[in-house]
């Protein structure tokens, strides 16, 4: 984020092209704003927004926010001013950083009425995902107020590591790009590494998958079996065979084995409550049960 930030304000891009070219126009590249004292504005407060208002106030920058998860106090800890919607973070600021998360209400949020309210010649940053942005709209604001622009992702990206782009963007002066690069450094690929160590064995030892972004934060489940059992082969097997008989899904569980691997208990989360018929069933049909009941959820 950071490198297109500077690289649209020194002219980074542009200049190297110059001189590959053999073109030396040291009077043009040398109108830069400069940061300091400039006003960025994060859309988006995760991890990675947070960390680039940190760094944005390294280099001198009032930093405004919006995030629907972000509050008064959180923005106070971090050192941001917080706002109440997305065109009243972008009025005024210098530059515009897009760090949100792809989702419904995310959809071309970088629209025509958001880049009407940046103000001309203000610096637009996306580095999250391609369809945030109304792309014939940010191409229309370059061209009308001057706005200028740095994407690391955009519409129609070639599958595989090379191919060829046909992208109108990228024909358009005050337009820099780089390749959907932000996560490729050597430090990012080892501290990946590193959390998929970490979350293996953190399973391995718990059971639980830490930072799981799809789990359900409650499923359809209403009742709670509890077995208490031997821990001998087939015991579970027998008990979802009488709730699939009785018409009735497993929604999730878990088995504890006890110390010496001589008895066990389970918990079976289930869409409905199973019958005293379907219970006694379960029970009369495998003498490794020991008992058997059932808890309604709140």
């Amino acid at each position: 984020t950071f490198a297109l930030i500077l690289a649209l304000d020194r002219h980074v891009a542009d200049a190297t092209i110059d001189l590959r070219a053999g073109v030396w126009n040291k009077g043009k590249y040398s109108k830069a704003r400069g940061l300091c004292g400039r006003t960025l504005a994060i859309l988006g407060v995760g991890h990675v927004g947070r960390q680039v208002a940190v760094r944005a106030r390294a280099f001198g920058m009032k930093v405004r926010a919006w995030s629907r998860s972000l509050t008064n106090e959180t923005a106070a800890e971090l050192g941001l001013t917080r706002c109440a919607w997305p065109l009243e973070a972008v009025q005024g600021a210098d530059v515009v950083s897009l760090h949100l998360a792809l989702k419904p209400e995310t959809r071309g949020l970088a629209n025509q009425a958001l880049f009407k309210a940046m103000k001309p010649g203000a610096y637009f940053v996306n580095t999250a995902r391609a369809d945030i942005v109304d792309e014939a709209a940010l191409l229309a604001a370059v061209q009308g107020s001057g706005l200028r622009a740095a994407l690391d992702v955009f519409a129609g990206e070639p599958a595989g590591s090379a191919g060829a782009l046909d992208n109108p963007l990228f024909r358009q002066p005050g337009i820099i790009g780089t390749h959907h690069i932000g996560a490729s450094t050597d430090q990012a690929q080892d501290a990946i590494a590193d959390e998929t160590v970490r979350i293996v064995l953190e399973y391995k030892a718990t059971g639980q998958v830490p930072n799981c972004v799809n789990i359900a934060r409650r499923t359809p489940a209403t009742h709670v079996v509890v077995v208490r059992h031997r821990d001998r082969v087939g015991v579970l097997a027998h008990v979802f065979a009488h709730l699939k008989g009785a018409g009735i899904n497993v929604q999730e569980t878990d088995n504890i084995v006890f110390d010496g691997a001589q008895a066990a208990m389970a918990h079976i989360h289930v869409d409905q409550e199973p019958t005293a018929a379907t219970l006694a069933a379960i029970q009369k049909g495998n003498t490794d049960i020991l008992d058997i009941c059932v808890k309604t959820l709140q």
